[in-house]
């Protein structure tokens, strides 16, 4: 005749609970409100429909509430819910491992295979605790447990909705000594000197310096300066930088070895295209901006005068 080794077992149901609309075994909520991640890249933000029914019967239920519940991964720490309802609807990161393991060890005394079960970890969960659980689960009884540490895969399908921390770009150091060159270049509001130093990876620092002019010229040019440094240094394409600057017109425009200059930056980004030869175009036959419009200011017997608002230089 024939024996079945084994006829009871608790399996994994994930999918088949979410078709259901039920739990997931013995599984507790994961999470009240979470953030569900779809294979098609979409977001979609979920709430248990008893606590939502709960919710809006005791009259707490907002969309906003469900969202920084999905936030915080809990309600435990939110006072617009009562206290009765914390105690009730209580997610598996609220409950410490341990007894994550006994409720399941409960439920293997009386199933003769494996219960399928998540041990939830929180994100900073060390190897050591790990190991605790490990042999923790073994003098329980279990016949297998399954570990899991928060945050621990790229891409999980239950979320607890967090903020991204994204780590911004760091400049290289600047050496301490640097080689480079000087060029003089003139600009609408007199002569400018652009000194421009490299180091074995390329441009790492611009500087640039009005002749004898002071004020707010001279502030704005050394924090272009400043800026053009911290870009390359941090790795931007000196094409990138050229091209943000050239064709930057102010009401002044100058002329240089028949070029004209439309302003400081674009004066900038034409020493800088010259120094490194990146073949950036920054020549055109554009004059200057109108300080009050924006539109293009013309020559108009030794004056510069714009056809759209009426504004003249020499007025």
């Amino acid at each position: 005749f024939m024996r079945n080794a084994t006829t009871t077992t608790i399996a994994p149901t994930g999918t088949i609970s979410i078709i259901a609309g039920c739990s997931s075994g013995i599984e507790p909520l994961f999470a009240i409100s979470y953030i569900r991640k779809v294979l098609d890249g979409n977001e979609l933000l979920e709430v248990h429909p008893l606590f939502m029914e709960i919710a809006k019967r005791r009259g707490f239920y907002s969309e906003d509430l469900m969202r920084r519940i999905a936030e915080q991964g809990s309600i435990q720490k939110i006072d617009e819910i009562p206290h009765d309802i914390k105690r009730i609807f209580v997610t598996a990161h609220d409950i410490d491992p341990r007894w994550h393991i006994r409720i399941q060890a409960a439920f293997q005394k009386h199933t003769d295979n494996a219960v399928s079960k998540t041990i939830n970890f929180p994100h900073d969960a060390t190897p050591e605790d790990i190991k605790e659980a490990y042999l923790m689960a073994y003098y329980e009884g279990c016949k297998g447990i399954t570990i899991y540490r928060d945050r621990s895969r790229d891409k999980q399908v239950l979320n607890i909705q967090r903020k991204e921390e994204e780590k911004g770009l760091e400049p290289r150091p600047r050496p301490i000594r640097t080689q480079g060159v000087t060029e003089r270049i003139n600009t609408g509001c007199g002569r400018l000197y652009v000194t421009i130093n490299s180091d074995d990876k390329g441009i790492c620092e611009v500087f640039a310096q009005m002749g004898k002019t002071g004020g707010c010229a001279a502030c704005q040019n050394e924090a272009t300066g400043r800026l053009i440094s911290l870009a390359l240094r941090s790795g931007i394409k000196v094409e990138s930088v050229i091209k943000q600057l050239a064709g930057i017109r102010c009401p002044s425009p100058a002329w240089q070895n028949g070029h004209q200059v439309l302003s400081c930056p674009d004066a900038i980004s034409k020493v800088i295209n010259g120094y490194t030869h990146s073949g950036v175009s920054t020549f055109g036959l554009t004059m200057g901006a109108c300080p009050d419009c924006g539109g293009t200011l013309e020559p108009d017997n030794g004056c510069l005068v714009c056809r759209f608002c009426g504004f003249s230089r020499c007025s």
